[in-house]
């Protein structure tokens, strides 16, 4: 190698010992080239998984072909919609013997730290942990933001335990779309907790109500949560208030919020018919409380299914869900429809400049979209 090419610091009474000396290779006489010139290379693509295989392997616990079934459900594409049917079709009766329980509050509740400790309680009980943690969607690429997975370290290891964050999708009240579907095929297989944890924007909140059983709201002591239930909202909605962070120096002061809590609870009318909701002190981080939640929701578990209440939430949830999925089809199709979009801007610029009334746009433009033009 060239002088001047070896670095400053070289010896020169030592050349070999340069890590910067570059030696010409030596080919053996038997030895063929393996290098192809101009060659593109191609990345070797992967066979899309059947229904039968998804299916299989949901059943079977295989958390890859789990997370890939809950990727085509997910999937806006027009050509996975029929696929990700049938395989739901088929997982159907194998889901719903599961407890599903949401899990919403102010931003700054320590949602995710509650559900790690909680879900490693549940684990280590012997209990199989799905977690649908809703996540705020990325204006850029569409993905969630906040990474659940992350934050919830030891529960993403946890065998026992299966973590899929999900992006909101600009969906209100923080819970996506295919929510529901995600949840059965977790049912399917063999998860037998489900925790939905959603983003927590308030009040919006009470679509979960729509899709869960038992339905907690985590609350902070000194943060004005108490007002905020003076004035109802979410907290009618709730069949358990957990005021966290209830250690240390802020432990007495939790009590306090927990017994305002009981007595708001009081003047409000239950959310579940049979069941008197009522506010608990938990912490996470010296795991008080965490027993006695799981003890309530079991409680909840058995009068429900004692009742009939259950099952007959369940069939209402069922009935919202098949008119929630044709105003989401209409609401597709309508603007998919190739006229509409022709058309769509037009009528926005003539709404908006006045020549139009709203209503008579709307009639106009679903005349078209009827056929009946």
């Amino acid at each position: 190698m060239a002088t001047d090419h070896k670095p400053e610091w070289s010896d020169p009474n030592q050349p070999d010992k340069c890590s910067s000396v570059v030696r010409k290779g030596l080919e053996h006489d038997d030895q063929s080239a393996s290098i192809q010139k101009n060659v593109r290379f191609q990345k070797r693509r992967t066979l899309e998984p059947t229904v039968d295989d998804l299916y299989d392997g949901v059943l079977k616990g295989d958390r890859s072909l789990l997370a890939r079934a809950i990727t085509l459900v997910e999937s806006n594409a027009e050509h996975h919609f029929q696929k990700a049917q049938q395989l739901l079709q088929k997982l159907l009766p194998k889901s719903g013997n599961a407890i599903r329980i949401g899990i919403t509050g102010v931003p700054g509740a320590g949602k995710s730290t509650f559900i790690e400790t909680f879900g490693m309680y549940l684990c280590s009980l012997g209990h199989r942990v799905a977690v649908l943690a809703i996540d705020p969607s990325s204006s850029l690429s569409g993905g969630s933001i906040l990474g659940d997975k992350t934050r919830m370290e030891q529960l993403s290891r946890n065998p026992r335990a299966f973590i899929r964050p999900s992006p909101t999708a600009g969906k209100l009240g923080g819970v996506h779309r295919k929510t529901r579907e995600t949840m059965l095929i977790c049912e399917a297989a063999g998860f037998d907790v489900i925790l939905i944890e959603t983003v927590g924007v308030g009040q919006s909140e009470v679509i979960i109500r729509d899709m869960i059983d038992f339905f907690m709201l985590l609350v902070l002591t000194g943060a004005g949560d108490e007002l905020q239930g003076m004035k109802k909202g979410i907290i009618e909605l709730a069949d358990a208030i957990l005021v966290h962070k209830a250690d240390g120096a802020n432990k007495q002061a939790a009590e306090q919020t927990r017994k305002e809590y009981n007595r708001i609870l009081h003047f409000l009318h239950p959310a579940t018919k049979g069941w008197a909701p009522k506010a608990y002190t938990c912490s996470s981080l010296t795991r008080d409380g965490i027993d006695e939640i799981w003890d309530i929701i079991q409680s909840f578990e058995k009068a429900g299914k004692s009742s009939g209440t259950l099952e007959e939430r369940r069939s209402s949830q069922a009935k919202e869900w098949l008119h929630g999925m044709i105003s989401d089809r209409l609401h597709y199709h309508f603007y998919h429809h190739p006229v509409i979009m022709n058309m769509l801007p037009k009528s926005e610029n003539e709404v908006i400049i006045g020549e139009k009334t709203v209503a008579s746009t709307v009639e106009s433009l679903f005349n078209i979209f009827l056929n009946k033009n």
